[in-house]
């Protein structure tokens, strides 16, 4: 019913001006087997932060799955106005997150509105950068990867054939991680607080042989601890800042190269597969026996995609994160994580693609010395189909 609703907005606002509709989108299945194992919500992923933390965690190792997560429905508009084209997209696929990790249910991916510097609303972050995102048969791709599609409003100033210049006011956002202090003092009354919106900046340069960027972060983390400050007072705030280097590099019509490196403290949810922004440090006060800090985090990953005809091409690439744990977390808290991949795909036509990917991810612990790896196979079908029509 929804889909019709849209679908008839859409074609009623069509008619008063000239719009270009589009509904596009595929259909994605993937199987495969995975050796070890992992969070059963995320048994056709690969992330790191989703491997055991202890032996046996997830129970037995050796499953095969089936998913059609991947399928994917949006519908792009632009309508002649006076003002301009007022640009449209709407997009979702069917990979549940939050309350609905682990089922096949609609999820939004981006919904936004775009008329000539301005965009607003859900779409990726100015801070990333997705022309550098591998392409992989996994949904997740490199857990190092600076990826968060936000909410936000989008000033771009400057945008030429040779070079872009972005601002962002970005829907706040965070996580902490409690660990095992919960034993020893009551956080339960601790509540997040987001005052002010994250700023988000990013400058890219294109050249003849690609592209580099280089982006910016800072925002505002605040908790409040709610019971009156007796017998502690556990309020508090912390600044996240984060620094995003990427690169594309073309070599030959046959070969290219994506990067990317990130620091910064904080801004574990803008990477794609990072543990907690905030956690427990030690605090010299009989008051506030603890304080929340910015957990610092550096990434980088190294991908080659190779096309070796028209119909055959592949990626290779390797990622890395590090944590810099804070000295109240658990020994199990999660500190490093890697991830790599080779895959071959082909496609014998622009509407259709099958493809067999190898998958590695590993998980560190912060102290306890304990380590768990993930090696999966993957093999995908992916049907694409778009329609679209000039309306009067």
């Amino acid at each position: 019913m929804s889909l019709f609703i849209l679908t008839s907005s859409l074609a009623a606002l069509a008619q008063q001006e000239k719009s270009d509709i589009e509904i596009y989108g595929f259909i994605m299945l993937d199987g495969g087997y995975n050796f070890n194992n992992m969070d059963p919500k995320w048994f056709d992923v690969m992330r790191p932060t989703k491997l055991p933390a202890a032996k046996n965690e997830y129970g037995s190792s050796g499953n095969i799955f089936y998913s059609l997560r991947q399928t994917r429905l949006g519908f792009n508009s632009t309508l002649d106005t006076q003002l301009g084209d007022l640009k449209t997209k709407i997009e979702f696929d069917m990979f549940g997150f939050g309350a609905d990790a682990g089922q096949t249910t609609f999820h939004l991916i981006q919904a936004y509105a775009e008329m000539g510097k301005i965009r607003v609303g859900q779409t990726p972050s100015v801070f990333m950068d997705i022309d550098v995102v591998p392409l992989t048969l996994d949904y997740w791709g490199p857990c190092s990867r600076n990826f968060n599609f936000n909410i936000q409003v989008r000033y771009t100033p400057v945008q030429t054939s040779k070079q872009r210049l972005a601002f962002a006011l970005e829907r706040p956002g965070g996580t902490a991680d409690n660990s095992d202090y919960r034993e020893f003092l009551d956080l339960e009354n601790v509540r997040p607080q987001f005052p002010v919106p994250n700023f988000t900046t990013h400058y890219k340069r294109i050249t003849s042989w690609g592209h580099i960027q280089a982006g910016g972060l800072l925002k505002l983390m605040k908790w409040k601890d709610t019971s009156g400050g007796i017998p502690y007072d556990l309020s508090g705030h912390d600044l996240g800042w984060g620094t995003n280097i990427s690169a594309l590099i073309r070599t030959s019509k046959l070969l290219l190269f994506k990067m990317q490196a990130v620091y910064g403290e904080g801004v574990q949810n803008y990477f794609a597969d990072a543990p907690a922004d905030v956690g427990l440090q030690s605090n010299d006060d009989p008051v506030k026996p603890i304080k929340g800090k910015a957990l610092p985090i550096g990434g980088l990953y190294v991908f080659s995609e190779w096309k070796w005809s028209k119909s055959i091409a592949s990626t290779i690439g390797y990622g890395w994160e590090l944590v810099e744990n804070s000295n109240l977390q658990s020994s199990s808290a999660f500190h490093q994580g890697q991830y790599g991949l080779v895959n071959l795909r082909y496609s014998p036509t622009d509407r259709v693609m099958t493809g067999i990917e190898y998958q590695y991810g590993r998980r560190d612990n912060n102290t306890d010395g304990f380590y768990s790896v993930g090696n999966k196979i993957q093999i995908s079908f992916k049907f694409n189909f778009s329609s679209g029509e000039l309306t009067n």
